[in-house]
């Protein structure tokens, strides 16, 4: 979890008669996170399998503030950093990227000018220090700390830069509100999780490139920003041209670049690509974000996979365990059947059960209702010790997040110790049924069923929904069921190419995007059965989020236009080049994309992929720091035969052409 406590117990200051080290113990919990997370910066290397990277090249400094122990004691350092904290008139720590080193200023006369430039500096200024690496007293050494047998004796200090007073202090344990921390964001940038957070991408990146580009001789090339509308998919952001009514379009992911390479014969690309997507404000999304994005020539989806799949084992950092190859595979219609999503979390239980057999002799109004229904079903979850742990009003809160969210109706039945159900179903329940259903559902006294009837997508979605409700409640009252050091790997495959279009179901649109192939024994039912095709998608998931994404593509033109043409009903002029392209022998190829920003996210267990994006977005897509998006004058615009158009409720908000800054 992203720590958010406090350095000051990490340094374990000394009073100024060099004393005992002192550690509240209402302040324990928070010196043990911050340990941990403070020892990851000073542990941290860039590889295992390649010597340490030398952090002090060409810099003004000897070593960093993370790096002194006890072998260095005799020696002259000169380090370079800001000041954390100044104590009793004797004691500065300097912080820099690399973790903390504690200076001692002499108490000998003749030390006043350093304590003039070291205690008198207001604290986040930048210096540097020249001094002595000795060991600390006996009894007074700080195992906590990576340095914290040593100390610095200070012989010379320079202040490179002061500070101002800043809107909030470096340290863990203040908190701060996202907003604030966005908006000073280079602030933001200096505390210990952030600086682990980037590195550690930084570090899986480069991982990645090198197995990829070194070992599989994968091209990096870099693919253009400015393109055009791709029919289907996201939103897209415009961008005006000089050209009257013609306008360039963001691209989602290098979708067709990437195929169009293959059909240039780079035969394996690669790429850390930059995309963008206009979805306004949904929750934990960026406007613009990167992905791994990857495109082989003469692969079949079991190729993808395994390259995928090694891929991570390669990159995958040391202090996160091992994992093990290869993850595991379910189809789109098991996910759904067992876990009520294409994402499943896998780190536990509660998996929807069918008990549609069960159920099919009673006599109840709205279980014969859905049964008669040749796609309805009885489902059901277990939630183990739920009579333990959830109250009336948790269950109330399932029984409406059900209602308000998915229009369904659900029936709680807590399983008494004496083996009798506290339900509505209870008094309509045989006791041989209500063992089958245990049985079934494998529970035992002392948990909640939660049963849902009713159209198979519909109850499976609701119960996959509540299952994860339920998680989050068990784990408010202490039960662990997702463990965040645990990473469960899975992919998920045989999606439907097509779905029917939420505002007109009469028509189809493309589950992931129009150029995911069917399977080939599917082929055959694009031109009469649509609905019915199986793609040859594959989404890998981890711990319940979809962390990539790719597909086996069409590489047949005929069948990529009539897909575009006759099943999506698009205007296959807007992709008239790639059809061409495809007509010019384009190889069977497929590819994949990793959303770098979630995958990294779950790594670090940051509570939202800003924490491991150096300069995010907020909520609404804003730069709380710059300002961004802006105001652009009239003149700026004419060039791009653009005006803009204000709504009516937006009066107070034109800006003043005379004041505007361009």
């Amino acid at each position: 979890m992203a720590v958010q406590t406090s350095l000051f117990m990490t340094l374990g200051f000394r009073c100024a008669a060099r004393c005992v080290w002192f550690h509240p113990t209402s302040l324990l919990q928070v010196h043990n996170l911050i340990r941990t997370n403070e020892r990851k910066l000073s542990n941290f290397k860039p590889s295992s399998k390649r010597s340490s990277a030398d952090f002090n090249s060409f810099a003004l400094r000897s070593h960093t503030c993370g790096e002194l122990r006890s072998a260095h004691v005799g020696l002259k350092v000169t380090l370079c950093g800001w000041i954390q904290y100044q104590r009793h008139n004797l004691f500065v720590v300097l912080r820099d990227f690399h973790g903390l080193t504690q200076v001692v200023l002499s108490e000998k006369e003749g030390s006043e000018d350093l304590k003039k430039i070291l205690l008198e500096t207001p604290v986040e200024s930048v210096v540097r220090v020249t001094g002595t690496v000795i060991r600390r007293p006996t009894g007074q050494e700080n195992p906590e700390m990576p340095s914290g047998e040593i100390e610095v004796l200070v012989k010379d200090a320079v202040v490179l830069n002061t500070c101002q007073k800043l809107p909030f202090e470096i340290k863990e344990f203040v908190k701060k509100s996202e907003a604030l921390r966005m908006q000073y964001r280079y602030l933001d940038l200096r505390n210990f999780q952030m600086q682990y957070n980037l590195r550690l991408r930084s570090q899986v990146v480069m991982k990645m490139r090198e197995y990829l580009c070194n070992i599989h001789g994968f091209v990096d090339v870099e693919t253009p920003t400015l393109f055009k509308r791709t029919p289907g998919g996201a939103k897209e952001f415009v961008v005006p041209s000089r050209e009257p009514g013609k306008f360039y379009s963001l691209p989602q992911s290098p979708q067709q670049f990437k195929q169009l390479l293959m059909i240039g014969g780079i035969d394996r690309y690669f790429q850390v690509a930059r995309c963008y997507r206009d979805e306004g404000s949904k929750p934990d999304r960026q406007p613009e974000f990167t992905q791994i994005d990857i495109e082989m020539s003469f692969v079949n989806q079991a190729g993808i996979q395994a390259l995928i799949e090694g891929l991570i084992q390669y990159s995958w950092p040391e202090e996160k365990g091992s994992i093990v190859t290869p993850f595991p595979s379910m189809t789109y219609a098991e996910a759904m059947a067992t876990y009520g999503t294409d994402k499943p979390d896998a780190r536990f239980g509660m998996q929807i059960v069918d008990v549609s057999e069960v159920f099919k002799n009673t006599s109840l109004p709205f279980v014969q209702e859905a049964l008669n229904n040749p796609n309805g079903f009885v489902r059901v979850i277990c939630v183990p010790e739920g009579a333990k742990f959830l109250r009336r009003k948790d269950l109330d809160a399932l029984e409406e997040l059900a209602e308000k969210q998915f229009n369904q109706e659900i029936t709680l039945a807590v399983l008494r110790p004496d083996g009798t159900w506290k339900s509505s179903l209870g008094k309509f329940l045989s006791d041989e049924l209500r063992v089958n259903v245990c049985t079934k559902a494998k529970a035992n006294a002392g948990d909640v069923l939660v049963f849902a009837s009713g159209e198979h997508k519909k109850v499976c979605s609701v119960l996959g929904k509540l299952r994860l409700e339920c998680a989050s409640m068990l784990e408010e009252k202490g039960v662990i069921l997702r463990d965040p050091s645990l990473y469960k790997f899975l992919w998920v495959v045989d999606f439907p190419l097509f779905l029917p279009k939420e505002e007109n179901p009469e028509e189809m649109e493309s589950a992931h995007h129009p150029f995911t192939a069917p399977r080939p024994e599917d082929a055959e039912l694009v031109y009469t059965h649509p609905e019915k095709v199986r793609s040859q998608h594959y989404d890998l998931v981890l711990n319940g989020s979809e962390i990539g994404g790719g597909s086996i593509r069409i590489h047949n033109s005929d069948l990529q236009r009539y897909v575009i043409e006759k099943v999506l009903k698009e205007d296959v002029g807007l992709l008239s080049h790639l059809l061409d392209a495809l007509n010019s022998g384009a190889p069977p190829h497929g590819g994949i994309a990793l959303g770098l920003d979630r995958y990294i996210s779950l790594l670090v267990g940051a509570q939202s992929i800003r924490d491991v994006i150096a300069f995010p977005k907020s909520f609404r897509g804003r730069d709380l720091m710059s300002g961004s998006p802006d105001w652009v004058s009239s003149d700026d615009l004419k060039p791009y035969h653009v005006q803009v158009s204000w709504p009516a409720d937006s009066q107070s908000e034109i800006p003043d052409e005379e004041n505007l800054q361009c």
